[in-house]
């Protein structure tokens, strides 16, 4: 069963709001097994939906429209599903007394505009709307079926899960998909796929393919099953073997994140973790106690801009600031054992860089940034160039230092120290 998406409103092409419709319908198509094949936007234009409906009608077996069911004259949906199915629009007298009904409970007048929300092509039949007044349509002919949304995401959830899902679920007849995401640091896209290249270009169930963002790579194992456990089953052999060649870059599965693994492990080990920040400006701390519990464990922070702050609250020496300078490994280094003395913790984790646009020398590039990581047997101290914006300079940075974090926690645990 081949589906579509089709998005429809001005707005979206203008950038004006993103399109998060489309995203929710495809992750809940891929729950159901269905395949999506295309996704497409399309303004407020009668004549270009329906050349877009016409384009999906021949390709796919299922058509998904969100937004144009609103009263008003752009809102073109309904004419537009009339004009692929070559019929006209009548006004379905039970959806209109829903309408009425939900404006009463409002205490709020409806105008006569609000009717075209009640007109349907002819064969169309309603689909419930509970959170507004536009009711939804769907259309069975040909072999295909058409669902059309209404453009408010809550709206158009509430649609999807209740009156969609129980329809297509019966009409797929397949199994549903279950994914799993191994998520890694350390390691780039193109070093990850080539060591397992064999197990991604190999056609078989579960399907591997590699992904990559800021700071972060992964690779997703997808199955049909009938049930977790048995999607567990299937993927138990490639998911080892991959583990077998990448576990020392995996931090953690699905929606588990850098932050909340770390914290978990310095929960387990019993530690207490102090920040000293410069250029990430606090980030690594906003991270970090966006985990549920992490003042178990996460102490606080010292945000250390100015080199005063450096000096006087982390203990870094005059002499290391006028002979290093702020940015270099002999600062991160102090500002981590200043931290983690002043605060009493176990660990303490330092960024210092240059974020940029500006500041930068041919010695210390902008998107320089040392990290440190202090504890009672050393000071681990790594050094890395970025290339991004100052913001995307920061995130990284943010991330690196967390990934440090994580890998002396990963390591210490495997010399069951």
């Amino acid at each position: 069963m081949r589906a579509e998406i089709v998005t429809i409103g001005t707005e979206l092409l203008l950038g004006e709001i993103v399109d998060t419709n489309a995203a929710f319908i495809a992750g809940r198509l891929a729950d159901l097994g269905v395949d999506l094949f295309y996704k497409t936007t399309v303004g407020d234009n009668e004549l270009r939906i329906t050349q877009e409906l016409k384009r999906a009608w021949k390709r796919s077996d299922v058509i998904i429209t969100t937004g144009g069911l609103g009263p008003t004259q752009d809102d073109l949906t309904r004419e537009a599903i009339a004009g692929l199915l070559g019929e006209e629009l009548v006004l379905h007298r039970e959806s209109e007394a829903g309408m009425r009904a939900f404006f009463a409970r409002l205490q709020r007048e409806m105008t006569e505009n609000n009717l075209r929300q009640a007109m349907f092509p002819r064969s169309a039949e309603p689909l419930k709307n509970p959170e507004g007044t536009a009711p939804g349509l769907m259309v069975r002919k040909d072999g295909r079926l058409l669902f059309a949304l209404p453009g408010v995401p809550i709206e158009m959830e509430r649609m999807f899960l209740h009156e969609v899902t129980p329809i297509l679920r019966s009409a797929a007849g397949l199994k549903p998909l279950f994914s799993r995401n191994l998520r890694m640091v350390g390691i780039g896209e193109s070093m990850m796929a080539q060591t397992v290249a064999d197990l991604i270009d190999n056609g078989r169930s579960p399907t591997v393919a590699p992904y990559a963002k800021r700071g972060e790579t992964r690779l997703r194992l997808t199955v049909r099953a009938a049930d977790q456990a048995e999607a567990n089953s299937l993927m138990e052999g490639t998911e080892s073997e991959i583990r077998r060649r990448l576990g020392r870059y995996i931090f953690g599965t699905d929606a588990e994140t850098l932050e909340g693994v770390a914290g978990h492990l310095l929960k387990q080990r019993g530690l207490t973790l102090a920040t000293a920040e410069s250029s990430t400006g606090g980030l690594i701390g906003h991270r970090l106690t966006g985990v549920p519990g992490s003042s178990d464990y996460y102490l606080g922070g010292i945000i250390a801009y100015d080199n005063r702050v450096k000096r006087d609250q982390l203990g870094v020496s005059d002499v290391t600031l006028r002979t290093c300078g702020a940015v270099s490994e002999e600062t991160a280094r102090e500002m981590a054992g200043g931290v983690r003395l002043k605060l009493g913790a176990d660990l303490g984790l330092a960024t210092t860089g240059i974020a940029g646009p500006g500041g930068g020398s041919a010695d210390k590039p902008v998107g320089l940034i040392y990290l440190a990581l202090a504890s009672g047997a050393g000071i681990t101290v790594k050094r890395q160039i970025y290339a991004w914006d100052r913001s995307g300079n920061k995130e990284m940075s943010a991330q690196a230092g967390l990934a440090l974090l994580w890998e002396w926690l990963r390591d210490e645990r495997a010399q069951g120290s």
